[in-house]
């Protein structure tokens, strides 16, 4: 599923309009990705927490050569899965979910 699709299904299960439903999910986007800059952590209960991880500096290798090369160290994006997600996602041992919320709405099953 990409950006469109979600959009669509987000509109569907809202009644709100296809344009609507992409600008929430797009100030959703934009909200997480400040947040993360700003070195906050996200916690969506249930779904899971979006936190900014600092990567340490290393040595790595040139793909190309094999010489040795220096790896700055990063602040990176990392996503810790929660509960309700984790067992949606493992409702039949597959990977895919197929039962219904609490509040009727219906789990992707792609």
């Amino acid at each position: 599923m990409n950006k469109q699709d979600l959009a669509v299904h987000v509109a569907d299960l809202t009644g709100l309009p296809r344009a609507d439903a992409t600008r929430a999910i797009d100030a959703l986007l934009d909200t997480i990705t400040a947040a993360l800059a700003q070195g906050e952590e996200v916690r969506l209960v249930g779904f899971g927490n979006f936190v900014a991880g600092e990567r340490k500096a290393s040595t790595g290798r040139n793909p190309r050569t094999g010489e040795p090369m220096d790896v700055a160290a990063s602040v990176v994006p990392k996503f810790r899965v929660g509960r309700n997600l984790k067992d949606a996602c493992n409702i039949r041992g597959n990977g895919r979910a197929s039962h219904n919320h609490a509040n009727g709405t219906a789990i992707l099953s792609k």
